[in-house]
């Protein structure tokens, strides 16, 4: 606050008024795990925040892609370091939601203390129901939400003689473009995958309305159990198996299929299963004429295809801070919920609008008349009333379950199993992981 001086002068009875300095903003840790174009776009919107105010500022810090935010936030805690706002892959969701309020400070608790609104109805419902917890509330802020999209390659499909406008809908369309593909040498391999358990696995087992676990994946209980080794995951990992062998595919790596875009940028293989966020990367990156399509699906499977399940991560708000600092982290939330906000992150990056407004903001622009491909990942999550298999997963140890899923995967690539074999494995192994887990917080529960 300003304060004022008397001061007297030799000639006269002078007032003058001397401020001090202006009380510093209150300063808030964003560890988030973004890096590329996306990274970038997150840093820029954490700025304009700052400069939209004066009292608040949020200091963004990159700790690591993937789950390595969540490791080093976990270390933070045992020595008092922990950031006000972590950003956590949807794969974390359910351990998260199992952790004790003396480390997570609910979203909606916190929005509702510090004196922000909170109107859970203007998520979308496929973004409500799954960070929803048993009573309706929501815990955690779902800040990037993505789907699985196919990339393709326009100008190696004319070269291939393919009708760019017409990319294949199904698997073995998928495999016949990418023989016509191969055969022509306009490119090396037809199609590859980033992130396999998420792309390879658990949206396959959406779209095709197969369950991955019981208990409705997960959210119904502590105790469900996997089951996703069925004839249709089975047939798929050895289709794979056998794609690879002509180059109708290309498997990725074991590193959450990190080489998948690089190669895919290269021109080296024509079509890219990933995320709808790495539009902004790919943009970015593609020296060519870039097509977008759904993901594909197996039209013998009866009710196929139905919705894909999100992905992508949300914020999670951290114990251990001042009443003041966690006035900043609600107003912060508050403003990344703005229509005009979201419609930028949305249209800047390739993730979904988690808001209706924001996506009604972008139809009034034009966004999606002008950029046809920016549609896809939302009229995949919408296009028809969600079932318990679509509705998503939350599964604890997840994010360990994923990496067993991977090296089981790998195991088919490399010809060291067949399809049964690995999602047997995959399933048994995964559950071990559920039933640790399961231990941990009953033995926590009755603490």
């Amino acid at each position: 606050m300003p304060r004022f001086l008397l001061s007297a002068a030799t000639a006269g009875l002078v007032f003058a008024c001397v401020s001090l300095p202006a009380q510093a903003a209150t300063d808030i840790q964003w560890w988030h795990a973004m890096n590329g174009k996306r990274g970038t776009i997150l840093e820029e919107m954490a700025q304009e925040f700052n400069r939209s105010q004066e009292d608040y500022r949020v200091i963004t810090s990159f700790r690591g892609a993937g789950n390595k935010a969540v490791t080093k936030a976990i270390e933070a805690i045992r020595g008092d370091g922990q950031p006000h706002i972590l950003q956590v892959p949807d794969a974390g969701t359910g351990t998260m939601m199992q952790n004790d309020e003396d480390i997570i400070y609910p979203l909606h608790e916190l929005m509702e203390e510090h004196g922000e609104p909170l109107d859970t109805e203007a998520f979308l419902p496929a973004i409500v129901a799954y960070y929803r917890d048993a009573q309706g509330r929501m815990p955690t802020f779902p800040l990037n939400v993505s789907t699985p999209i196919m990339y393709y390659n326009r100008d190696v499909f004319k070269e291939a003689e393919l009708d760019p406008d017409e990319p294949p809908t199904t698997w073995y369309g998928v495999a016949q473009a990418a023989t016509a593909i191969t055969n022509s040498g306009a490119a090396e391999c037809g199609f590859t995958a980033a992130k396999p358990s998420w792309t390879l696995l658990e949206n396959l087992s959406a779209v095709h309305n197969l369950a991955l676990a019981t208990q409705q994946n997960g959210f119904g209980g502590l105790d469900a159990k996997l089951e996703f080794n069925n004839e249709t995951v089975a047939r798929h990992w050895d289709n794979l198996h056998i794609w690879q062998g002509s180059d109708v595919f290309r498997w990725s790596g074991a590193d959450e299929g990190s080489n998948a875009e690089p190669m895919f940028y290269a021109q080296a293989c024509a079509m890219l299963l990933g995320s709808s966020a790495a539009r902004a990367d790919v943009a970015n990156n593609a020296s060519f004429d870039v097509g977008y399509a759904r993901q594909p699906y197996y039209d013998d499977v009866e009710g196929a295809p139905q919705n894909a399940i999100l992905g992508g991560s949300s914020l999670w708000v951290m114990r251990g801070h001042s009443d003041a600092e966690y006035d900043a982290v609600a107003a912060f939330f508050d403003y990344l919920s703005k229509p005009g906000v979201q419609a930028k992150w949305h249209q800047k990056t390739g993730y979904l609008p988690i808001t209706q407004a924001a996506r009604k903001q972008g139809e009034e622009q034009g966004f999606y008349k002008a950029n046809p491909g920016a549609s896809v990942a939302f009229e995949q999550l919408t296009q028809k009333p969600p079932t318990d298999n679509a509705r998503g997963t939350r599964l604890g140890n997840f994010m360990e379950i994923r990496q067993v899923i991977i090296e089981e995967m790998k195991a088919v690539m490399d010809g060291d199993k067949n399809g049964e074999e690995a999602t047997d494995d995959a399933v048994s192994r995964g559950n071990q992981l559920l039933r640790d887990f399961e231990a941990d917080n009953a033995e926590a529960d009755n603490a």
